[in-house]
């Protein structure tokens, strides 16, 4: 198979933030106060970083090594190395597919992003109760418009970015918008360290007590640990295609732990010392969080500063945006690289059939929770039933794939020869990687899964 022209990322900081960019999202900044805020605050925070180094970052290598290995897309790369074991390389259609379908449903939730930084920067949230809060997202998510609005907007946001090519659209957003998204979340840390309930909030993030872990506690930080790197379904993967053979595989891989986790961590650093603020509010307010209790808690805190709370509101929902929008573009990349190296297509006409392929199943995600809500396929409407296939079917049996894939299947001399690239690095945790990749992480996986689809607690 001849490859494709291809070019890479031109600096080893744009491969990291861009890669960075890709994991970092709305799983870090929504999802993870959720899940710690659900599940105990500090403990929790605890297992998760554990099963962030030992389980979701060697999956990522994982995919990393696969990626860099083909230097074209997935789909080649896992043809290329299962030369023979050809059944081994329809696994390269998985990113296809799950790419459409994360796009999908995710472009609707970084719409309602969009929704809310324009609300705040029109000062809508001034004035209001608690109770119209919840009643003013419930009305917009169920519009059958405003939702497909803002969809649109990121989409052809997504669009133009991706369609630019990887070294002025990708790489070169990714250098903007991190170094963005990281002064606002250092600008939101310190408003929120300097509220009056701060260091309750603190308190209940970083003073662990075991006594609330429980079996359920352990394997939903597992989840999230796999969830906030997007592992499994080989976005990592699709960008590991750009990298430079001089990049150092297993440094880059910790380098973007690092800095999905810092991103989580200080997320949680804002969101509870806010609402331990509020007097009545919890920090298990699941879901609804971000969308109905923040704007409440930003009115509140910073009532006597409207100014403030302005400020703040606006800064937190654009930070929210830059999020969503970062892994969106990893989740077109996914999908639209296939058609451009594979199918020969022009990157910009990759870009536009997925993309319109999204709209059309990002509106019916959308419009579930309004026209379409009695709609149904095995009992969930199509938001919920996309999530459901990505997160509970696709990650994890992905995941399980790629390891058993790459550990059991591939020669591993081909794992050793991209980890040291060829010799030329030391690497001392190879051993211990190709240990993890083989058996910890295939175990753990399963535990995933059987406990996403209820068969454990």
């Amino acid at each position: 198979m001849k490859a494709h022209p291809q070019s890479g990322f031109s600096s080893k900081i744009g491969a990291i933030l861009a890669t960075a960019g890709s994991a970092v999202g709305l799983g870090n900044v929504w999802r993870f106060p959720t899940e710690t805020g659900a599940n105990g605050g500090a403990a929790f925070l605890l297992i998760y970083v554990f099963f962030m180094i030992f389980l979701a970052t060697p999956i990522m290598i994982a995919e990393f090594t696969i990626g860099r290995h083909g230097q074209k897309d997935v789909f080649h790369s896992f043809a290329v190395m299962s030369r023979n074991h050809r059944l081994w390389k329809y696994m390269g259609f998985l990113p296809v597919v799950a790419g459409i379908l994360v796009l999908s449903y995710y472009a609707v939730v970084a719409g309602w992003t969009f929704e809310y930084a324009y609300t705040a920067g029109i000062n809508g949230f001034a004035g209001k109760s608690a109770s119209q809060y919840a009643q003013d997202f419930s009305l917009f998510i169920s519009h059958p418009l405003r939702p497909l609005m803002w969809m649109f907007f990121i989409l052809a946001l997504t669009f133009v970015i991706v369609a630019l090519g990887v070294q002025k659209g990708i790489e070169r957003g990714a250098k903007v918008m991190m170094p963005v998204l990281f002064l606002f979340l250092v600008i939101l840390a310190v408003c929120s360290l300097s509220l009056p309930g701060a260091s309750s909030g603190i308190d209940f993030l970083f003073h662990p007590d075991f006594s609330k872990v429980t079996g359920s506690t352990v394997l939903s930080a597992m989840g999230q640990s796999f969830f906030t790197l997007s592992v499994g379904i080989c976005c990592l993967c699709t960008y590991a295609c750009y990298f430079r053979k001089d990049i150092n595989l297993v440094s880059n891989g910790f380098s973007v732990a690092v800095i999905d986790t810092m991103v989580a961590v200080m997320s949680g650093i804002i969101i509870f010392p806010a609402v331990y603020s509020v007097p009545g509010l919890s920090p298990d307010a699941g879901p609804s969080l971000v969308f109905i209790t923040l704007p409440n808690v930003f009115q509140h805190v910073f009532s006597g500063v409207p100014v403030i709370a302005y400020i703040f509101s606006l800064l937190f929902y654009l930070l929210l945006v830059m999020a969503a929008l970062t892994s969106s573009i990893s989740m077109l990349e996914m999908s639209a690289s296939y058609f451009h190296a594979e199918k020969s297509m022009s990157r910009p006409v990759a870009c536009a059939g997925v993309s319109i392929i999204c709209l059309f199943l990002g509106a019916l995600c959308s419009l579930s929770f309004g026209p379409l809500k009695e709609v149904q396929l095995f009992h969930m409407g199509f938001f919920d039933l996309f999530d459901f296939v990505v997160a509970k079917l696709f990650m994890p049996i992905g995941g399980f794939l790629t390891c058993v894939f790459l550990g059991w299947v591939v020669n591993g001399k081909v794992m050793k020869a991209e980890l040291t690239n060829n010799g030329s690095l030391r690497q001392p945790l190879y051993p211990l990687l190709r240990f993890l990749i083989r058996y910890f992480v295939p175990v753990c996986i399963l535990l995933i899964f059987i406990h996403e689809l209820g068969w454990i607690g």
